[in-house]
């Protein structure tokens, strides 16, 4: 067994293992419009889909389509016996998405005292297209990054030191990124260091009374003030989240403009996070708990 085939086979074992607890459960808390209905079982189950959906994002493949045609039908056949055509694969893909989201909280990382918040545009059509575009219509708006404007949503990502996923969280493009903060910095303490865009004086109260310290830049027109050595090194590690945007963009595949549902634009975008979080060697600052510990206190 070579160590592609030993890494899908424990990517699915760990997948299905949580199905077989987090499955029935939710299909009991389902709510039920008291008529009795056959569930019918698909060719594949739903941790094989999930399987196959986070592998994708681990392949090299760019499109979906042709990673289904050209590998899955192809050089999985035998790890996935019940597999049904790319059509009705693409229409099975809306019915995981809660367990997706499910499972990639289980995969979150541990908050240590020191976080990284940033947000990414994620583009959903070319800016020529905006007015013929239907899919995200009504969900979709233009914002402005610093290389331009753009047309589709925002993803904010929360990070800890080791580059593991802490909160997350998707808006429309024309959200301001200090907006979700409050609610991604949740349950977190230490300090959490982002860019000039998250300047601002209630944000850095109202996380403060909540134990948390948001540690910015400075604009130009700002006045100087007094920082911590550690404040002033850490900032300088801001492109380890940065890193972390790249990857998801250019590895996991989170962002392509053939999109035909809304539904399957969340499973994409999730099953690629999730595949992020499984990456053996994530960009890290390789700091050990005494050294982070010793660092916050200079």
């Amino acid at each position: 067994m070579n160590d592609a085939a030993a890494a899908l086979i424990a990517l699915f074992c760990d997948i299905d293992d949580f199905c077989k607890v987090f499955l029935p459960a939710w299909h009991r808390r389902q709510l039920s419009s008291g008529e009795r209905k056959r569930r019918r079982e698909a060719g594949l189950s739903a941790s094989e889909l999930m399987t196959i959906l986070v592998h994708f994002h681990q392949s090299q493949y760019r499109c979906f389509k042709a990673y289904y045609l050209l590998h899955v039908c192809v050089r999985l056949r035998a790890e996935f016996p019940g597999l049904p055509g790319y059509t009705r694969v693409v229409a099975l893909t809306q019915s995981v998405l809660v367990p997706l989201c499910a499972y990639l909280q289980q995969r979150k990382g541990e908050a240590a005292g020191i976080a990284f918040i940033d947000a990414t545009s994620i583009v959903v059509c070319h800016n020529r297209r905006i007015r013929s575009h239907k899919v995200f219509k009504k969900l979709a708006r233009r914002g402005k990054t610093s290389v331009g404007w753009f047309y589709g949503f925002k993803l904010h990502l929360v990070v800890n030191d080791r580059g593991e996923l802490l909160a997350f969280q998707v808006t429309p493009g024309n959200t301001d990124d200090r907006k979700p903060v409050p609610r991604l910095a949740r349950g977190l303490t230490g300090k959490l260091f982002g860019d000039k865009g998250y300047i601002s004086k209630a944000l850095f109260e109202a996380l403060l009374a909540e134990d948390l310290q948001l540690i910015t830049k400075l604009r130009k027109n700002m006045a100087n003030r007094l920082m911590p050595l550690f404040d002033k090194l850490m900032l300088r590690k801001r492109a380890l989240i940065e890193t972390i945007n790249d990857q998801l963009k250019n590895i996991s595949q989170i962002e392509h403009t053939r999109h035909r549902s809304v539904a399957n634009f969340m499973v994409n975008l999730v099953a690629g996070l999730v595949a992020y979080t499984h990456q053996p060697k994530k960009p890290s600052l390789n700091l050990t708990p005494t050294q982070g510990n010793q660092l916050i206190l200079l």
